[in-house]
């Protein structure tokens, strides 16, 4: 079972790494109830490696089951209604780590607008009539020519259901080992899919300090 670390607590706020491979909450069907809320709340049919748990932890977001990285988690009704403003007005900055398919110019912004892409669900597509407008920035970290892949950091501005693979994908550029979305060659480069949400900062809204948190991607 896959280690959880927690990268911050308070009384309000809890901060953990998800892994990938796990879901954040549980979905239908008893093979789907190992998650990352039941493993931080103790439920009863679920072991918790965090070594204790929390009772009243509640789930502000979510990261997509195949993504690893930071998930922040409110502690109490309060601290997840703020949070859940915060998100909604773009108030939480996070950057994600990616390794893409092939050499990506030094950095470039996507506005491309989402469409769940219903005969394929959950998959999703850009969609310029019906769509929901999607911003993604990008920067370039490093590149690594024997391979023909490039590290990069991307940086959502919207929330839109799997932005970052569809828009990497709509440039060209699959992220290694995405299951959805990339052509076998380039999903069987790596066993897992290579995104991390690996920073996020924020206004605590309990305390009004600035909290940064990092964590660095594990591939």
């Amino acid at each position: 079972m896959q280690h959880i670390s927690v990268l911050y607590e308070d009384p309000h706020l809890l901060i953990v790494d998800k892994p990938a491979g796990l879901l954040t909450v549980p979905g239908r069907g008893p093979d789907k109830q190992d998650c990352l809320i039941h493993r931080i709340v103790g439920h009863d049919s679920i072991q918790n490696n965090t070594e204790q748990h929390w009772e009243t932890a509640r789930i502000i977001h979510r990261l997509d089951m195949a993504t690893s990285g930071i998930i922040v988690i409110a502690l109490d009704h309060p601290v997840q209604a703020a949070m859940g403003k915060l998100f909604a007005e773009r108030q939480i900055n996070k950057s994600y780590t990616a390794v893409v398919e092939g050499k990506v110019r030094p950095t470039a912004t996507i506005e491309l607008p989402l469409i769940c892409d219903w005969d394929n669900r959950p998959k999703q597509k850009v969609d310029h009539e019906h769509g929901k407008y999607a911003k993604t920035e990008l920067a370039l970290m490093s590149y690594c020519e024997q391979n023909h892949t490039s590290r990069v950091a991307l940086t959502p501005f919207t929330g839109r259901s799997h932005q970052l693979r569809v828009h990497m994908l709509a440039i060209g550029h699959h992220i290694l080992g995405d299951f959805f979305y990339a052509p076998e060659d380039i999903k069987n480069k790596s066993s897992r899919l290579l995104l991390h949400a690996s920073a996020i900062d924020f206004i605590h809204p309990m305390t009004q300090e600035k909290l940064s948190i990092q964590s660095p991607a594990p591939f």
